[in-house]
C-alpha cells in the first residue's frame, strides 16, 4: 500500500511526528520534495530527534528511507545531519539512499538566496539556505543532479567554489545514489510492503496551489509524491493531509486568520508558548491564527485528500472557549473559497464561530470516545465543514499521544 503524507495548511502541521507513527508499519519512507529549509521533530521516548532534509522513517531500525526526485539537497546538510543522527544511536548506513535524479545546493546558490530576499521590495522571508535558487536553477536548466557528478563538460561551467565543493561531495553523494523508479517499481513488485511517501512544507505553500509568490519553490501538493517518487498517479492509494487544531505561518504572505495582537495577544502566545510554535530550521516564532477552515477545504480540495490527521489539540486543553474561521470578509463581500489574489487575501478578515473548550487535560487519553465531549464536537464540527473525516487525533508530541478513528494502513499500529 502506498501512502502519501503532506501538510494541509502553510507546513509546521506535526508531519514529522504522524509521519514517524505510521513508519511503524512502513517498508519504505520516501520523501519527495524540499530542502534543508523544512523541519521536522520526533520524540521518541526522552530522545527529541531534529531532522531536516533525512525522511522521518529514520527513527525505525528496519525502516529504508529514500531522498526523493523532487528533492534539492545540500550534501554539507545532509551529511551533517546523517552524523548527528548516528551520534544519538541512529545506524543509518545501509538505510539512507538518495534518487540520482535529485538537485544539489551549491554554495553559490546559497549566496544569492540572501542576496535575492535582500533586493526585493517585498521580501518573501527565505531561510537564506539556497532552496528556491537551486529550484530555480533546476529550472533554467541549469542545475547540477547528482546523475551529473560525472558530467565533466557540464561541471565545468560552475565556479571553482562550486566544484571545490562537489568534489569534496562527490564519493559519499555516489555510494548512496539509485535510480529511484527502477527501484521504487523493483520493490513494490517484489516486497509488498508498505511505503509512505513524505512532503515538505504545506499545501498552501505550494508553487502553483499556494499564496503564490509567498510559497515554497518546491512541489509540496500531494502531486509532487508522483516525480519524486517514480511512481504513477494510479499507485497512490491514500493521501493523509496533517493540519493543526490552528493555523501559524511562518515569514512573510497573507495569513487571513491571523489572530489580532493588539486584543487577542493573550490567545496569541498562549498558543505559540504552548504549541512551541517556533520554527524548527529557524528558531524564528510562528504567526499564529485560528484554524482556518476555508483554506483547509481548499486544501483537501485540491489535493484528494481521503483523510485528516489533527495534530496540537491539547494546546486547547486551557481555553473556556475557542474560534474557526469559517468564511473571510473583504471590503466588497463575504468569501467561502479559498482566492489566489493576493491583495484580496490580504483584506481578508476571519469570520469566525465560537465553540465551547473543554478545560480538562487531554494528553493521556488513548480512545476517541474517551475525550471531552466539546473536544469531540470540534473534530466533527471540522469534518462537517471540510468534508473530509479525520482518522487520527494527536494529543501531544509523543508517539503514544495518538488516537487512530480510522487505520490508514487497514489494521491498527
Amino acid at each position: 500500500m502506498n501512502v502519501v503524507v503532506i501538510g494541509a495548511q502553510w507546513g509546521d502541521e506535526g508531519k514529522g511526528k504522524i509521519v514517524d507513527y505510521l513508519s511503524a508499519q512502513a517498508g519504505t519512507v520516501l520523501r519527495f520534495s524540499g530542502g534543508a529549509n523544512a523541519g521536522h521533530t520526533i520524540v521518541d521516548g526522552d530522545t527529541t530527534y531534529k531532522l531536516h532534509l533525512v525522511p522521518s522513517g529514520i527513527i525505525y531500525p528496519e525502516t529504508q528511507v529514500i531522498l526523493g526526485s523532487g528533492m534539492v539537497i545540500d550534501p554539507e546538510a545532509l551529511f551533517a545531519e546523517l552524523d548527528g543522527l548516528e551520534e544519538q544511536g541512529i545506524r543509518w548506513r545501509g538505510r539512507v539512499l538518495v534518487s540520482d535524479r535529485a538537485h544539489l545546493v551549491l554554495p553559490s546558490h546559497r549566496q544569492e538566496d540572501v542576496a535575492r530576499d535582500e533586493r526585493r521590495s517585498n521580501p518573501i522571508g527565505t531561510t537564506g539556505r539556497g532552496i528556491g535558487v537551486a529550484y530555480a536553477h533546476k529550472a533554467y536548466r541549469e542545475g547540477v543532479r547528482i546523475a551529473d557528478l560525472e558530467w565533466d563538460e557540464h561541471l565545468a561551467t560552475l565556479s571553482g567554489e562550486d566544484q571545490d565543493f562537489l568534489r569534496h561531495w562527490k564519493d559519499r553523494l555516489q555510494e548512496l545514489s539509485i535510480d529511484v523508479a527502477t527501484y521504487m517499481h523493483d520493490h513494490e513488485s517484489t516486497s509488498g510492503e508498505n511505503v509512505l511517501l513524505e512532503g515538505a512544507q504545506g499545501a498552501l505553500l505550494d508553487l502553483d496551489l499556494g499564496t503564490y509568490p509567498y510559497v515554497s519553490s518546491g512541489v509540496s501538493s500531494a502531486a509532487g509524491a508522483l516525480n519524486g517518487s517514480g511512481l504513477g498517479m494510479n499507485r497512490i492509494d491514500h493521501v493523509l493531509g496533517v493540519f493543526k487544531a490552528y493555523s501559524t505561518r511562518v515569514g512573510h504572505g497573507p495569513f487571513p486568520s491571523e489572530i489580532d495582537g493588539t486584543n487577542q495577544n493573550v490567545l496569541e502566545e498562549h498558543i505559540r508558548e504552548t504549541g512551541r510554535e517556533y520554527g524548527v530550521t529557524t528558531g524564528r516564532p510562528r504567526r499564529v491564527g485560528y484554524l482556518d477552515l476555508v483554506a483547509l477545504r481548499y486544501a483537501c480540495r485540491t489535493n484528494g485528500i481521503d483523510s485528516l490527521a489533527l495534530t496540537h489539540l491539547d494546546v486547547y486543553d486551557d481555553l473556556e472557549d475557542l474560534r474557526t474561521c469559517i468564511a473571510y470578509e473583504t471590503d466588497q463581500e463575504t468569501l467561502d473559497y479559498f482566492p489566489a489574489s493576493i491583495p484580496l487575501l490580504r483584506q481578508a478578515r476571519p469570520v469566525t464561530k465560537r465553540l465551547p473548550g473543554w478545560r480538562t487535560p487531554i494528553g493521556e487519553i488513548r480512545n476517541y470516545e474517551d475525550l471531552p465531549r466539546e473536544a469531540r464536537e470540534y473534530v466533527e464540527f471540522i469534518e462537517q465543514y471540510a468534508g473530509v473525516p479525520v482518522s487520527i487525533v494527536s494529543l501531544g508530541y509523543k508517539r503514544e499521544q495518538t488516537i487512530v478513528r480510522t487505520p490508514v494502513w487497514g489494521e491498527l499500529p
